[in-house]
């Protein structure tokens, strides 16, 4: 049986003993010797012996596989995230140091039962999104070897593509865990800042940067972003996640946000535009209504990161090396990182004004959309063009992705199709920061589309898994009465956040009637069981922020209130209740089968 790496599969060939983990890593050291043997794609610093990874495994064996959420699953870390006993060299050799410990990141996923596979490739220092910027080689596309895998996790990205690893770490600072994501036919994740711990990480702009995530799918996705996350007291940029709110990626309708057309840019790639309108008709055809937004400040925005005060971030992350071996970098992130020189801190000051600004301009259109979508990268270079023109290429490749750390966002960036010569084109799915799990949902509902593969095997995609829970912070409200759509107390709905997620009946257990006083007219629906002659109630499901459901509940008169109401399909959820005395006299409309129908035949 061949060892397919996708995480629900080899799960499941651990949970039904056809597969230990100390099996899997002996084939998997005969798929890498083999990957190197065919000429490689340049892909690791250090790859873990075979006797190593089984040091990892042997801890595995007798465990319970349900016990570990991530038993047996190999993974790659990118060479600027610590492995424990193993170099670090952020792909400079003379920068190389041994930690004593894990990455916190790293710590937590071996924890969770993950095995940990090599150090991976990557643009030195994380500068650079085109994945050639390394003494280590240049890091080859796992469709094309004459194409850049995207950087700087280029390495991380491409063993997954290839079937060498179920996930991979990479880092984010300006695109890095995006970029080699659609070059390579994968789902990356560039989670909220400070969610996934720093600690044990080499920084590239401290203030800016994350751990990433690549996988298969965006469902292996969330389940190693469930892992991996948290407040981490030792990281003081770390922060807790928070709960999402409004699951966008799981609703019937929700609105995104499309660039203008003429703030559209692909850089000469003629197919660019054809197939990010595909993708668009597809988020369309989810339940999605396509909003256009202007993308001037968050182009404005990614300017600053490299045209601005930024790059002496850059320099401060490494400065003693820099100051005493600047000769050991490779010649472009010497250059880049040596632009330092030429800011100073009235530059910096000005900068962040400039930046507080912009987030004031580009946080103004989350108003009119849940998440927008834009083409991960416009274009797609050859490794030689590249070489020929550095800078400037590099530069395009970040068009769609420079601002995002800059602004506070989250971002899945998700495979969309493909191009006439065979390389994959991708787009990113963005939102306001703490709401990974609702775009990650949303990119799991467009992954399954049809024609739609994963890595560079293309192997299809695998029936959908469920997604890890993911606090929302809401809370669901069933009304049955003056709260419904376009009745007079609707309002107190709306003015707190609260949005209808649809129509629903309750169990047949329940009777209505029209309470005496108003206006507004009210009803009072009452628990007396289906041998009492009740019936199932017409009622709307509502969703709206916990912090805000308290002053909701305080507000409604009695004799009603709030308490668990049973639905039709057995689920229950809070729900306006009457007190049985208030019934007394009361006119019972339960015929009717709710509220909008005895308004419509009594006025």
């Amino acid at each position: 049986m061949s060892l397919n790496l996708e995480m629900h599969a080899l799960r499941q060939r651990y949970l039904e003993r056809s597969l230990s983990p100390l099996e899997m890593v002996a084939q998997l050291d005969a798929m890498l010797a083999a990957e190197e043997a065919g000429g490689g794609h340049n892909i690791w610093i250090r790859r873990l012996t075979l006797a190593e990874m089984q040091a990892h495994a042997q801890p595995l064996q007798g465990r319970d596989p349900a016990s570990l959420p991530l038993y047996g699953i190999p993974f790659v870390i990118k060479d600027n995230i610590d492995l424990a006993g193993v170099p670090t060299t952020a792909a400079c050799p003379e920068f190389a140091y041994t930690p004593d410990q894990h990455a916190t990141v790293v710590a937590r996923l071996i924890e969770a039962g993950a095995i940990p596979v090599g150090k991976a490739n990557l643009d030195q220092f994380a500068t650079g999104l085109v994945g050639v910027r390394s003494p280590y080689g240049a890091c080859r596309n796992s469709f094309d070897p004459a194409y850049v895998s995207g950087g700087s996790s280029s390495g991380s990205a491409v063993s997954v593509a290839l079937g060498l690893a179920s996930f991979s770490l990479g880092t984010d600072t300006a695109g890095s865990g995006r970029v080699p994501a659609a070059f390579n036919n994968l789902v990356g994740v560039k989670p909220t800042l400070g969610t996934l711990s720093g600690s044990g990480l080499v920084p590239a702009c401290r203030t800016l940067d994350t751990i990433s995530i690549f996988a298969l799918t965006a469902d292996n996705a969330a389940q190693v972003l469930a892992v991996a996350q948290g407040h981490d007291a030792a990281d003081p940029y770390s922060r807790a996640p928070q709960p999402h709110g409004f699951d966008f990626g799981s609703a019937a309708a929700f609105r995104f946000g499309v660039p203008r057309a003429d703030q559209l840019a692909f850089f000469g790639n003629e197919e660019g535009l054809p197939l990010f309108r595909v993708a668009v008709a597809r988020l369309e055809a989810l339940g999605g209504t396509a909003v256009e937004f202007d993308f001037a400040p968050f182009l404005e925005t990614a300017r600053l990161l490299y045209e601005g005060p930024w790059v002496a971030e850059r320099y401060q992350a490494i400065r003693g090396f820099f100051d005493a071996h600047a000769d050991a970098l490779h010649p472009v992130t010497r250059e880049i990182t040596g632009n330092a020189a030429k800011y100073n801190a009235a530059d910096a000051f000005a900068a962040l004004y400039r930046l507080k600004a912009l987030q004031g301009t580009a946080g103004a259109a989350w108003r009119d959309m849940d998440c927008f979508v834009t083409p991960t990268v416009g274009t797609h270079y050859r490794i030689d063009e590249v070489e020929a023109d550095p800078i400037r290429l590099n530069s395009n490749l970040g068009y769609y992705t420079n601002f995002m750390n800059l602004l506070d966002l989250s971002a899945v960036a998700v495979p969309a199709g493909f191009h006439r010569n065979g390389l994959p084109f991708g787009i990113t799915l963005v939102a306001p920061a703490f709401q990974d799990a609702p775009l990650l949902k949303l990119a799991a509902r467009f992954h399954a589309g049809e024609g739609l593969t994963m890595g560079a095997t293309r192997q299809p995609l695998p029936p959908a898994a469920a997604m890890p829970a993911f606090p929302s912070g809401q809370v669901r409200v069933a009304v049955c009465g003056a709260h419904l759509s376009g009745l007079p107390l609707n309002w107190q709905l709306t003015q707190r956040g609260a949005r209808l997620v649809g129509e629903a009946s309750s169990a047949p257990d329940y009777k209505l009637y029209a309470l005496p006083g108003g206006p507004p007219q009210r009803p009072g629906m009452v628990r007396v069981g289906p041998d009492a002659g009740g019936a199932a109630i017409a009622m709307e499901i509502w969703e709206m922020p916990a912090t805000a459901f308290g002053s909701f509940v305080a507000g409604i008169p009695a004799p009603l209130g709030i308490g668990s109401v049973t639905l039709a399909d057995g689920g229950s959820v809070q729900g306006f209740v009457c007190e049985a005395y208030a019934t007394e006299g009361a006119q019972d409309i339960t015929g009717f089968g709710g509220w909008r129908s005895y308004l419509a035949a009594t006025q």
